[in-house]
């Protein structure tokens, strides 16, 4: 993701770089949402925002 972004400057395909890894969570996927500890909900939430923040990126250097 940091050679797609930093180097190539395609932020479009970090940002799927990143989708792609949200949906293999390495995290235990059994624990409901509210049983996960603090640290790991807000990696995720930092993750998600760090994603959409490259996807927003990514389309305004298309237009």
């Amino acid at each position: 993701m940091v050679y797609r972004v930093v180097i190539k400057e395609d932020y479009l395909d970090g940002a799927s770089s990143l989708g792609i890894a949200l949906i293999f969570d390495p995290f235990d996927q059994n624990r409901k949402w509210n049983n996960r500890p603090l640290w790991q909900r807000a990696w995720l939430i930092v993750h998600l925002l760090l994603l959409m923040v490259l996807f927003v990126v990514g389309i305004s250097h298309k237009m």
